[in-house]
């Protein structure tokens, strides 16, 4: 757990440097990253894990059941901030995005294997895979196309750039398909390395490049944002209700499901909740506080439950 934090707050703090010292530089090399990632680690990680899934013993079940938990979390967190605030629709929709979407890839699965060991990760990575990435290319863009001030792209458009922009959704359906035999022990080794300790670093040099660009874009003066109604209602719903909606529905329905799914259900607000939000115009001020804050108490819950602080 110690080596996880110190990654974080490594990358986190390597992101902010870069963009102070030379914003272009630190943009370029965000977007190679992110590219790469797309297209080479992510892509390896699940294609190679994916033949390894059991779907047996809850695993199947708990996917099912993270849908039916995101759905209502997002729903609850649509009528808090539209009918209960009373938001702008474009954060009405940051808020949305920040819920539904969670930080289960860059943060979840190295917490899963610091916290529950590397035997835990396969499950980790199929909560990442199959429900998060979901949650992204469907619902995620669905919510911003519908509040954003920036959706002018048609539908037709929208589905080609799915259809060529995502390996990583041709990697998982290869990797279903594929026998485990041809998964072998030392390539689904370096898979789940990568996931656990190689994408971690990455991603939150991401979020600090990200944080930096959103305090000069908005003027604010701290690093950190504030802390606002809507910031509020995501660190809620996405840190508590989420969770604790899951265990509900577990205990509802008599399954039993992986202890990595627990874990995942608890994420903070994900990375990606700013690609959507800078893809449709959604507010970027709260897409960024959303994740920073529910990072923050989510990684601090972590380092109390591990017993590090």
């Amino acid at each position: 757990m110690i080596v996880v934090l110190a990654l974080i707050a490594a990358a986190t703090t390597a992101g902010v440097l870069l963009e102070r010292q030379d914003r272009a530089v630190a943009h370029r090399t965000a977007d190679g990253i992110v590219r790469l990632i797309v297209w080479a680690l992510m892509p390896f990680v699940i294609l190679f894990v994916a033949p390894r899934l059991d779907f047996g013993g809850g695993v199947g079940a708990g996917l099912l059941l993270a849908f039916a938990e995101l759905a209502v979390v997002g729903l609850l967190a649509f009528v808090l901030a539209a009918r209960v605030l009373r938001l702008s629709r474009p954060v009405v929709g940051s808020v949305v995005c920040a819920v539904i979407l969670a930080n289960t890839g860059y943060l979840g699965v190295p917490l899963v294997g610091a916290l529950l060991g590397h035997d835990d990760i396969p499950d980790a990575v199929a909560w990442d895979a199959l429900v998060s990435n979901t949650m992204l290319y469907l619902p995620g863009f669905a919510v911003g196309a519908a509040f954003g001030t920036q959706a002018g792209e048609g539908a037709r458009e929208r589905t080609a750039a799915f259809l060529t922009r995502n390996p990583v959704l041709y990697a998982l359906v290869a990797g279903l398909l594929m026998p485990a035999s041809w998964s072998p022990d030392v390539l689904f080794d370096a898979a789940k390395f990568i996931a656990g300790y190689g994408v971690l670093p990455l991603g939150f040099f991401l979020l600090g490049v990200n944080l930096m660009e959103e305090r000069d874009e908005l003027g604010q003066r701290s690093l950190l944002p504030r802390f606002t109604p809507a910031v509020g209602v995501v660190c809620l719903l996405r840190l508590a209700v989420a969770p604790a909606l899951l265990v509900g529905l577990v205990l509802l329905s008599g399954a039993s499901i992986p202890d990595a799914f627990f874990v995942q259900a608890a994420m903070p607000s994900g990375i990606n909740t700013l690609v959507v939000a800078h893809t449709f115009g959604l507010d970027l001020r709260t897409a960024a506080g959303a994740i920073a804050w529910s990072t923050m108490l989510a990684i601090g819950g972590a380092a109390i439950a591990s017993g590090v602080v």
